[in-house]
């Protein structure tokens, strides 16, 4: 199958299939007598799992670390269980940061009594006020920052 197939078959952008070759994540396709990309069954089930995995949050090293249970079936899960003991962990702290940003966020709202003009807005006083104030570091799962990375 055509990488143009698989990734109307997975729903993965084509970039992201090459992204997860390049990363070794999905082993490099054969190649067609003009050079095409031509996937297994196999490289397409193990593309299936990546995007599951990736559905859960999990980061690529979360995946890689379990795709070598995948490669070696006869190692013990013990250590699967260990990778996803230590994802529920993020998503944990995860839930933990978003409940606290879900309360700043309520407070915020809570200081405008009469939505007026802009230049009397109390919410703008407010984040005005605590521009200058050091703000609490919001990571996403992995240590990964909100912003663009």
């Amino acid at each position: 199958m055509r990488i143009g197939e698989v990734a109307t078959l997975t729903e993965t952008p084509v970039d992201t299939i090459r992204y997860y070759e390049r990363l070794g994540l999905l082993p490099a396709p054969a190649r067609t007598g003009s050079n095409y990309r031509s996937y297994s069954a196999a490289q397409i089930e193990r593309l299936h799992f990546i995007r599951r995995c990736r559905s859960l949050d999990m980061s690529l090293a979360e995946i890689r670390s379990l795709l070598v249970f995948c490669d070696q079936p006869q190692r013990h899960c013990h250590d699967v269980n260990a990778v996803l003991d230590e994802h529920i962990r993020h998503v944990d702290q995860r839930i933990e940061e978003l409940s606290r940003l879900a309360r700043e966020l309520k407070q915020l709202r809570a200081v405008c009594r009469a939505p007026g003009k802009a230049a009397d807005c109390r919410i703008l006083t407010v984040l005005r006020s605590d521009a200058t104030a050091p703000t609490q570091s919001r990571h996403r799962h992995a240590g990964r920052s909100h912003g663009s990375g």
